[in-house]
């Protein structure tokens, strides 16, 4: 696996990659960094794929961007241009958190662009209903948005990545080196303050990106623990004309950490078969 760099949507992207062959494009969330991907990088360049996870817009080494445009369409306009920049053909995309909310959009806005869109832990926002049981589950989109929210994410140590991560981890143990990653990014000038702008970006209007149908096919990854129930991504279904798959599998939001043995075999198994019948 190797670190590079990629020019798209005017800021200079890092990516970890490996592997050649048909272009997988693998997004993170919140608090999270490419490297949640690694096992999956690994995996599917084994399997025949160039697997490339990019740091998303602001979390370093990606460059932050000078005007501070965290806006899911700008989230959305990334995942495309960084497709453009490395192949004519259309893409496999992945996303996780706030990588699947940018899939979505990518996929809505450039569909031609790709080929086959996956998503982890986030139905399809549109989709998505208010109910108190769910503004319980994230009420960190409030807290992390306020004055001085970067002041008490870096506290103790960015104590609060870590709380996170366990609250959306129901029956596991985080392990320490889960966050470490993203803790040294968030240690670098502007990265936090920059991965805290996807929050204070956030309106109670829908983005462009997500107002239209999902025209490429799609499997959404729901963890039977999570906060979020797999039901939720059963009543997306009216928003894709395409095929549309939910593949439960256990584990909390961070099932593809947690699950790892079982959940990488699985989603490199249903992106090789959809690659096949092509």
């Amino acid at each position: 696996m190797e670190q590079r760099f990629v020019n798209a949507n005017g800021l200079r992207f890092a990516t970890l990659e490996a592997g050649s062959g048909p272009l997988v494009l693998l997004l993170h969330g919140f608090p999270d960094t490419a490297h949640t991907w690694d096992r999956a990088i690994a995996a599917f360049a084994a399997a025949g794929f160039r697997a490339v996870a990019p740091f998303m817009r602001g979390y370093h080494p990606t460059e932050i961007p000078p005007g501070g445009a965290y806006d899911t369409d700008t989230l959305a306009q990334d995942v495309v241009a960084l497709i453009e920049a490395q192949t004519e053909e259309p893409a496999i995309v992945i996303g996780h958190d706030w990588g699947a909310s940018a899939a979505y959009g990518a996929a809505t806005i450039a569909p031609g662009r790709v080929r086959l869109l996956v998503t982890f832990a986030i139905p399809h926002p549109r989709s998505i209903k208010p109910t108190p049981r769910l503004a319980w589950a994230v009420r960190h989109f409030v807290t992390l948005r306020g004055r001085g929210a970067a002041r008490r994410v870096a506290r103790d140590d960015f104590a609060v990545v870590d709380e996170l991560w366990q609250r959306w981890s129901v029956g596991w143990q985080v392990p320490p080196s889960e966050t470490a990653h993203v803790k040294a990014a968030f240690r670098a000038a502007g990265s936090l303050d920059a991965a805290l702008g996807y929050y204070r970006a956030l309106t109670l209007r829908t983005p462009d990106c997500h107002r239209g149908p999902v025209t490429v096919p799609t499997i959404a990854f729901a963890g039977e623990q999570d906060l979020i129930s797999p039901r939720a991504f059963e009543k997306a279904r009216h928003v894709f004309t395409a095929s549309y798959e939910v593949v439960q599998v256990p584990g909390g939001h961070f099932m593809h950490r947690q699950h790892a043995d079982h959940v990488i075999p699985e989603l490199v198994r249903v992106v090789t078969d959809h690659a096949r019948v092509r």
